[in-house]
């Protein structure tokens, strides 16, 4: 632990000197992200021994807050969150330094290198308090330094709306925390979590409470429908580096948050793992549906997020029901399927955003239509954004699809034992949605990584890109290559989850890990598999290199349609890519379409614009919100701008205060 605290604190300092640094957009860089990938290393060494089931670390100092100590732990189910957190922070550190590089005459460096730092921190803060003060000042920090973050660029409209978006969300979030806990220390005497420990003994009732805030207000930091809003808003606007972390990695603590309050709690009725099982459904559907709606990449890889954080949430439904209902197989499969996504949608969706970043650094659009033949010019970000798209749509060879295979596994073990009815619905609503989303996934991102690497230049932005340099490069090349190592060899892995899942279980040792070899047997059958197909495509490419070493080989251009000089707008766009599919569920989306039809008989102009605005933002927030400022709006009249009125108002609640204490 103490190791892990000096990492974190040179994370801190070298941000803090980093701001000192100013306006010289060099030395700010090396400070920061230099402190940065050093801190995350070092915190590195603690987090992998407790993932890997070594002996807890443990630091309980006495701290001058009522009811409060500074008490962090790293634990089995902490070095399992930490691993991704401190991975792709450093990673991300190092693809900032050149990523910045566009803003350093017109941005302070200095304040956004100590922002990123601070975010680092405060997510590790947060996934190692055991006291429930320092877990909301970790949490409120991170809140706020993000939300600095996400406006980076705030001389635009589009980024200062984005950033209150999302710190209104996160505040509402906080408020459902902040009365969780209350609810908890007074229960508990402290605000310590092993203190915390009693509250399940209170009743059923209370801890169905306490469950629902949490569910709440963490699952508002992890994107759950309808409480996602915020997420398509700020991730686009944030740079791409910070969209990475928040995507791979801050939405998780969200996840983190429900785990550690899971352990604090009794045992768990069925509903908690239906109402699970519900979330991680519609949140994985409804988000693959609006992603594969969008024009921006990087808002279509935010709401991906949410559909990630649905299968997510889905697994660990599961794993409620197998324990609440005494089913092992289910509660190890459902718990160890949902950690280990929670590690490869890190690596994967990370790799995506830092591709979607050297793409928008390489030719200045996010805009999916303004894109296409970006392959031949950036050759490399190709082909690790294609590793990233096969691996986030959970296909076979990649590590998407090793995680979403054991609640796979784990759903059609319990359909199988022909258990009632409790259990077979929400494995058989898990497995139909896990399939559904899939195959959206698998359409959302041909689209994507069709529209932008493949076919022609549609516009001048993607005409003169280039590929980045090493320092954008090495850390895609090193997320997708673990990517592809944790699907080559998943049996290897899994097990790393076996230690944190085992407080959620509540399982012995045996039975947690005789279910984990028995999938491992599904798992190596997999990596067998993979390597004969590995093989065999080796053997093609050869093969082929080798009947056309002596051929000539030509190109010429494709079947043009009779047309004899067709230009890239005849090509598919996104919205002609995907309106098969956004017409289907077209009650859902509610695409609103802007077509000018040709007129005459040699039409001069005609277009077709969509738009698919977010139904729970358009048809949910933006009324209510409208409602609650219509009510405020009414009460200025308690607040004329006159000092003595106000002091009136302090008086006489000072004197109301002292009434109803005597009385």
């Amino acid at each position: 632990m103490p190791l892990f605290l000096i990492a974190m604190g040179l994370v801190a300092l070298a941000g803090l000197v980093a701001l000192a640094a100013g306006r010289s957009a060099r030395w700010a860089t090396i400070l920061g992200a230099g402190g940065a990938v050093v801190g995350c290393a070092l915190g590195l060494i603690p987090a992998l021994e407790a993932a890997l089931g070594g002996s807890t670390q443990v630091v309980r100092l006495p701290w001058a807050m009522p009811g409060a100590t500074f008490h962090v732990e790293i634990d089995a189910l902490s070095g399992f969150f930490l691993l991704p957190t401190l991975l792709l922070g450093g990673l991300a550190a190092v693809y900032g330094t050149e990523y910045l590089q566009s803003f350093r005459e017109k941005k302070n460096l200095g304040v956004a290198w100590c922002c990123f730092n601070l975010l680092v921190v405060s997510m590790a803060i947060v996934i190692v308090a055991r006291d429930g003060l320092l877990f909301l000042v970790a949490w409120e920090s991170m809140a706020l330094v993000s939300f600095f973050l996400v406006a980076f660029e705030h001389e635009k409209d589009e980024v200062r709306k984005a950033g209150w978006i999302y710190l209104i969300a996160t505040h509402i979030g906080t408020a459902f925390l902040l009365v969780m806990f209350l609810l908890l220390a007074r229960v508990a005497g402290s605000f310590d979590f092993d203190a915390f420990s009693q509250a399940g003994a209170v009743g059923p009732a209370f801890a169905g409470l306490i469950f629902v805030l949490g569910v709440v207000g963490f699952g508002t930091k992890a994107g759950f429908v309808p409480l996602h809003v915020w997420l398509p808003e700020a991730h686009p606007a944030a740079p791409s580096h910070v969209s990475a972390v928040m995507s791979g990695v801050m939405i998780k603590t969200g996840i983190y948050g429900l785990l550690r309050t899971l352990t604090l709690l009794g045992p768990p009725p069925s509903w908690w793992g239906w109402l699970l099982v519900g979330i991680g459904v519609s949140s994985g559907v409804l988000g693959v549906l609006f992603a594969l709606a969008q024009h921006d990449l990087k808002r279509l890889l935010a709401y991906s997020s949410i559909e990630h954080m649905g299968i997510i949430t889905l697994g660990l439904g599961l794993g409620l029901l197998g324990v609440s209902l005494g089913i092992p197989t289910l509660a190890v499969l459902g718990f160890a399927g949902g950690l280990l996504h929670v590690l490869n949608h890190a690596l994967f969706k990370g790799l995506l955003f830092l591709g979607a970043g050297a793409v928008l650094h390489a030719t200045g659009t996010r805009s999916i239509d303004h894109l296409g033949g970006l392959a031949k010019r950036m050759p490399t970000t190709s082909l690790l954004f294609l590793v990233g798209a096969t691996a986030v749509c959970g296909l076979p060879l990649l590590n998407g699809f090793v995680s979403e295979l054991l609640i796979y596994l784990g759903a059609f073990s319990s359909i199988a034992a022909g258990r009632t009815w409790v259990v077979l619905v929400p494995a058989l609503i898990g497995v139909a949605g896990l399939a559904l989303i899939g195959g959206l996934a698998a359409a959302c991102f041909t689209k994507a990584f069709g529209m932008v690497f493949l076919g022609e230049a549609r516009s001048h932005h993607a005409e003169h890109a280039h590929e980045p340099r090493l320092a954008m490069q090495a850390p895609m090349v090193i997320l997708a290559a673990c990517c592809v190592v944790i699907g080559l060899f998943p049996a290897v892995v899994v097990p790393v989850s076996a230690a944190a899942i085992m407080p959620l279980v509540r399982q012995s040792d045996n039975v947690l890990v005789t279910t984990l070899e028995h999938a491992g047997k599904s798992l190596w059958m997999i990596s067998l598999a993979a390597g004969a197909l590995v093989l065999v495509v080796a053997a093609l490419v050869i093969l082929r290199r080798r009947l056309l070493a002596r051929r000539p080989v030509e190109e010429t251009v494709t079947w043009d349609c009779g047309y004899a000089r067709p230009t890239p707008r005849m090509q598919y766009t996104a919205s002609s890519y995907a309106q098969p599919l956004t017409a289907l569920f077209a009650l859902v989306l509610r695409t609103r379409e802007r077509l000018v039809s040709p007129q005459g008989i040699f039409p001069t102009a005609s277009s077709l614009a969509t738009e698919t605005p977010d139904i729970f933002h358009r048809g949910l927030f933006a009324p209510l919100f409208a409602g609650v400022e219509s009510v405020l709006c009414r009460l200025r009249v308690v607040q004329p701008g006159r000092v003595q009125i106000y002091v009136l108002y302090v008086v006489v609640t000072l004197l109301s205060l002292l009434a109803w204490k005597i009385g």
